[in-house]
């Protein structure tokens, strides 16, 4: 595919099976891997960009949907040009599978669609910098030029809304709020948020109270 990134191109590998057909157009749109009835569409970020084709997609097809998330992550540092390493080390940042809902949060509610199922596929990647001036004063000037995919450690499904009651502690104090439940899982207050507005969407939970400027959750029966 023409300007496909390594990362897209590699879970595209990763994923196919004898038979598969690749890159194939559907009801008027590319779809990364056609196997049978069984539509495979891999998005590695901005899950946003998606929405009116997922959406169209999924009237007539089952889909899932692959999203990676970074667990473990090395930084490699090259030239302007590319073409050689100035350094490697790996990034103190570990993914975590709750970080799905920064995404997430902007289809939430087509996890309720009986044809939807979502995959999240824990990597280890590298992230390609080069020195070209071009990047945030954060990464020195360097730009991000590319992600390559060094292994697939663990892909986990979700296919009902049920399967998101997994993000919340089994003990978790019932109502809770955005701030207790930060508390709980150790994450910032707008994670939080984040994840407590798709749990919302797809009715995994429901609002039932508001303490002064906080508002309260409870589990959806």
């Amino acid at each position: 595919m023409r300007n496909e990134k390594s990362l897209h191109a590699a879970l595209k590998r990763w994923y196919m099976q004898p038979g598969d057909q690749l890159e194939a157009r559907v009801d008027g749109y590319i779809v990364d891997i056609v196997r049978g009835e069984q539509l495979i569409e891999i998005q590695t970020r901005n899950l946003a960009a998606l929405k009116r084709k997922l959406r169209a997609l999924l009237e007539h097809h089952p889909l899932r949907l692959v999203y990676p998330i970074a667990q473990e992550k090395w930084i490699v540092r090259k030239t302007a040009s590319g073409k050689e390493i100035l350094a490697r080390r790996k990034s103190p940042h570990r993914g975590q599978l709750r970080d799905l809902f920064g995404e997430l949060v902007s289809i939430p509610d087509l996890i309720l669609h009986p044809n939807f199922v979502l995959e999240i596929a824990l990597i280890q990647e590298e992230e390609i910098r080069h020195a070209d001036g071009r990047g945030s004063w954060r990464r020195r000037g360097h730009s991000i030029h590319d992600h390559k995919l060094l292994q697939v450690l663990e892909t986990v499904t979700f296919e009902t809304k049920q399967d998101f009651l997994s993000f919340l502690p089994g003990d978790l104090e019932q109502p809770f709020s955005n701030q207790s439940l930060a508390t709980r899982l150790g994450d910032s207050i707008y994670a939080t948020r984040r994840m407590t507005y798709c749990l919302r969407k797809m009715g995994v939970i429901r609002l039932v109270a508001k303490n002064r400027n906080q508002l309260l959750f409870q589990i959806a029966g």
